[in-house]
């Protein structure tokens, strides 16, 4: 025993000391790793530095995971592959759209100045970088900071590229993370010739064409080969914003654009100031396209999605169409005329500055779309965008269901007073009570409390249902301010609506396409006009709507909308805060509704829908019926006035003496006086103006 604790002993000693020796060790060979001072601050930077880039290789490639899925398939976004010409209803060509592109020709033919053009705005440094500009995304940061959106952007030609190729058009941080990763796998895969060759063919440059060797064909009637450096610089301008900056929108934007571009070709040192001095007194100007400015634009891309949807259901295999539209270009005339006169004359006093409208016949068949005031600044379609709110213009959804439901007549009275639904109550717009009030008082003078209790009396869901029915595509969610117009709605949609009471309760979907053929002649679509349809509202129901509807003009908050001979009925609409004001309503000829507002959702001062949105309506309306058989509405009576020509008896004219014509006041005389003597300056070229002061008119006195 006492051998085996001696052993023991022994063994856990040595064992002891082994351990110290091995750590005494391990402590003389970290010592080589040992550092302080200046070194150590090294070390301790390396290190941590070499952690996160760690993590940041870990972030970066589950940031990189949706563009391998992009790439992972090797196909590129589809380019448009569709060229359609498009008629209106009598048969008359009214605009084009589709395909516009060219890629035959190489990217050593296209002219040297247009490649350098192109570089010295988009990416001066393409030939040097990885895919992704550093030294010019820092330069545009600084410039968009300091407020100066400044002649060249941040994004390179791959990353634009890989956009055009691989992403969709919405702007977010995800997407540009994409775009990056895309940018290098392009800068991996492909040459820079390659990669400024695919740009070259595939960037938008507005009009409908996609590449230059297209936009030079479109824009000045020429092969890309044969342009000159004004031309190039006006092209190359179109990159960044083909809309904004294309010559047949605004060519003085175009051509101050074309100049900025000469001044990059200068900065970049690859034209000297004289080689582009003739360019800069000679700007490109581009062949007429007065027709295609005038198009109803609008309406043509709202066709021709609608047209593709057509082709592709067919499995045609051509790529060249013709389509018949519903289209009236007068009355798209008329329509675009309402519209932009009243925004112009009246939108800065009620902080307005966008509206929409779309007319159709009683049959759904669509005469006009204007989706906005001016289709060159902006090609957003606001007649087909389902994120407005209706809100009085709702309630003949409500009504109709109360009357189809519980059998109500216009004549019945019920109690405007306080309700409420839960914490919810809402007020009247004046924030007062009427007390007892018929049905037809309280839809005329648009009251809120009615709707609500009839929709609490019918159920929501019920008057959703019967608003979907009725033409509302778009699904929102039923809410207790539902019975208020608390929806998203289109311009469009809620047109196709009213068009059920026009067309006595049948459902009557808008449509613009009534045949679709290929230049051959081949029909792959027609319309069938002649269809049954569906009986949405009962007789009873539409009379008694449109009569309602008709108090709405004749003594309610749609007065405005009032056309002399015409029997117009509607119903106007206006949004908390006054953010959106409507008019909807038609007559026995016509569907028509109206929307004002803007963009960005902001507040208007106080806009109302039997302000502007009536007066459009009106003024379309009024130009729509010259000249034509007035229709009847079902359930309003109304007899239009007799037309009486009568003969005229040339004796019993009375003489008319000669007036004299309005005159100016002196200012505008004396203004006109200096413009007249300016203009003879200019032409005599060397006698100043004040040498021609004795023979200028005399100043025109005038009591205006």
């Amino acid at each position: 025993m006492l051998a085996a604790d001696a052993w023991l002993d022994s063994s856990i000693y040595e064992f002891g000391q082994w351990l110290g020796r091995g750590y005494t060790r391990f402590q003389d060979f970290m010592s080589i790793f040992h550092v302080s001072g200046i070194k150590r601050f090294v070390v301790e930077i390396s290190s941590d530095a070499f952690t996160f880039g760690a993590i940041g290789a870990v972030l970066m490639t589950a940031l990189a995971l949706p563009a391998f899925d992009a790439t992972a398939s090797g196909e590129y976004n589809k380019a448009e592959d569709y060229s359609v010409a498009f008629l209106d209803r009598y048969g008359n060509e009214i605009g084009h759209r589709g395909i516009r592109s060219d890629d035959s020709v190489p990217l050593a033919d296209m002219p040297d100045y247009l490649i350098k053009a192109t570089l010295a705005t988009e990416d001066r440094r393409f030939y040097e970088h990885f895919g992704i500009d550093i030294v010019g995304t820092l330069r545009a940061l600084m410039s968009n900071a300091q407020g100066d959106s400044g002649t060249q952007g941040g994004s390179s030609i791959t990353q634009q590229l890989a956009k055009n190729l691989f992403l969709t058009p919405e702007r977010n941080l995800e997407r540009k993370i994409n775009e990056a990763f895309l940018a290098i796998w392009l800068e991996w895969h492909y040459s820079k010739d390659e990669i400024l060759k695919l740009y070259f063919d595939r960037a938008y440059m507005g009009g409908g064409a996609n590449g230059v060797t297209a936009a030079a064909d479109y824009y000045f009637g020429k092969k890309v080969q044969d342009i000159n450096l004004a031309e190039a610089a006006m092209l190359s301008g179109l990159f960044k914003a083909p809309t904004r900056y294309a010559p047949h929108n605004d060519l003085a934007a175009a051509r101050g654009r074309a100049n900025l571009v000469l001044s990059n070709m200068v900065a970049a040192g690859f034209l000297t100031e004289g080689q582009v001095t003739a360019a800069r007194r000679h700007p490109a100007s581009p062949i007429d396209r007065t027709e295609d400015v005038n198009s109803p634009n609008y309406f043509l891309d709202w066709a021709f999605s609608e047209t593709k949807k057509i082709i592709e259901a067919s499995n045609h295999s051509s790529n060249n169409f013709v389509v018949r539209t519903t289209i009236d270009s007068v009355l798209q005339t008329y329509a675009e005329d309402a519209i932009v006169s009243v925004v112009r004359e009246q939108g800065e006093r009620y902080n307005v500055d966008q509206a929409a409208m779309v007319v159709t016949d009683t049959n759904g068949a669509i005469r006009a779309m204007v989706g906005g005031t001016d289709y060159g600044k902006s090609q957003f379609n606001r007649a087909i965008v389902s994120t407005r709110q209706p809100g009085s213009a709702f309630k003949p959804f409500v009504y109709a269901e109360a009357f189809e439901q519980l059998g109500l007549k216009p004549s019945d009275t019920i109690s405007d007073r306080p309700v409420c639904i839960g914490d919810w109550c809402p007020q009247n717009y004046g924030r007062n009570y009427k007390g007892q009030v018929s049905l037809e008082s309280a839809f005329a003078q648009s009251i809120n409390t009615v709707p609500v209790t009839l929709s609490i009396k019918t159920g929501r869901d019920t008057i959703a249902d019967l608003s979907h029915r009725m033409g509302i595509q778009n699904e929102y969610p039923v809410t207790r301010s539902l019975a208020l117009g608390v929806a998203s709605v289109s311009v469009l949609d809620m047109t196709s609506s009213y068009a059920v009471f026009a067309s006595g309760g049948y459902k009557t979907p808008a449509y613009g396409i009534t045949r679709v053929t290929t230049l051959t002649g081949e029909r792959i679509f027609e319309a069938d006009t002649d269809m049954a349809r569906e009986r949405i509202l009962s007789e009873t129901t539409v009379a008694n709507m449109n009569h309602m509807m008709r108090t709405v003009v004749t003594g309610g908050t749609g007065r405005r909308a009032d056309v002399v001979g015409v029997p117009a009925v509607g119903k106007t609409g206006t949004t908390t805060s006054y953010r959106d004001a409507w008019f909807c309503g038609f007559t026995g000829n016509y569907v028509a509704a109206v929307w004002f507002g803007n963009d960005d959702y902001r507040p208007t001062k106080n806009l109302t829908g039997g302000l502007l949105p009536t007066i459009a309506w009106q003024k379309f309306m009024a130009y729509a019926h010259t000249n034509i058989d007035i229709m009847p509405v079902f359930g309003v009576d109304f007899t239009p006035e007799p037309v009486i020509i009568a003969d005229a008896d040339p004796a019993a004219i009375p003489d008319v003496a000669d007036q004299r014509p309005p005159t100016l006041t002196p200012e505008a005389a004396r203004k006109l006086i200096d413009v007249a003597d300016r203009l003879k300056s200019t032409l005599r070229g060397s006698t100043p103006v004040s040498d021609q002061a004795s023979t200028a008119t005399p100043p025109v006195t005038t009591g205006l």
